[in-house]
């Protein structure tokens, strides 16, 4: 958690802290991913559960907490397995790279990369879908900012060659993302149908 301010406030220089600290995977999800991952969670469980989901209508359609519950477990390992699947990403792209880092140092990147992602959530406090979407593909865009500097650095190559090789990353993390986003879509409104 020491790095989240970092990351926003100096991401070069947060970079290069990361890429020494040799992290493991176990230590970085539970104290890294398990507690971030939780803030979409939790936000979208309050606001789907007191508030109700806006879809502009000007009615909010709440969900009951049982379902609510349900739903935000399969959301959380949804979002666990996102960050995953973008380390085996990371490092099959990297796999041409003479110094291609392991499958844990790529999984501990992604689960920093994806950082700005997690803070978005706090936006599903309120869970009107153009504001979640909104904040969402600023949060996206900051992440592929992550990934522009954190790349080159992190496998040692030039930046231009890290401009391509974050450009395909965030690409791939645009898909899983938008399979991410279209799951929890239908999980929440899967969990609307059984009020």
């Amino acid at each position: 958690m020491n790095h989240v301010w970092g990351l926003l406030a100096h991401p070069g220089q947060e970079m290069r802290s990361i890429k020494q600290e040799n992290e493991t995977v176990s230590h970085h999800y539970t104290h890294h991913v398990l507690l971030m991952a939780a803030i979409p969670v939790i936000c979208a469980f309050i606001g789907t559960t007191q508030i109700g989901w806006n879809l502009g209508s000007g009615q909010n359609i709440p969900i009951n907490l049982m379902t609510g519950l349900g739903l935000g477990v399969l959301f959380y390992l949804l979002i666990l397995g996102a960050v995953a699947v973008m380390g085996r990403v990371i490092h099959w792209m990297a796999r041409s790279y003479p110094q291609r880092p392991g499958l844990a140092r790529c999984t501990v990147f992604a689960g920093y990369v994806a950082t700005p992602l997690f803070l978005s959530g706090i936006v599903a406090l309120y869970p009107l879908v153009w504001l979640c979407l909104l904040v969402g593909a600023v949060a996206l865009a900051y992440t592929g900012y992550l990934l522009y500097v954190g790349i080159p650095m992190f496998l040692n190559i030039d930046r231009d060659e890290g401009l391509r090789f974050s450009g395909s990353t965030l690409a791939i993390g645009v898909l899983v993302f938008e399979v991410l986003l279209a799951l929890t879509v239908v999980l929440w409104g899967y969990g609307y149908h059984l009020v």
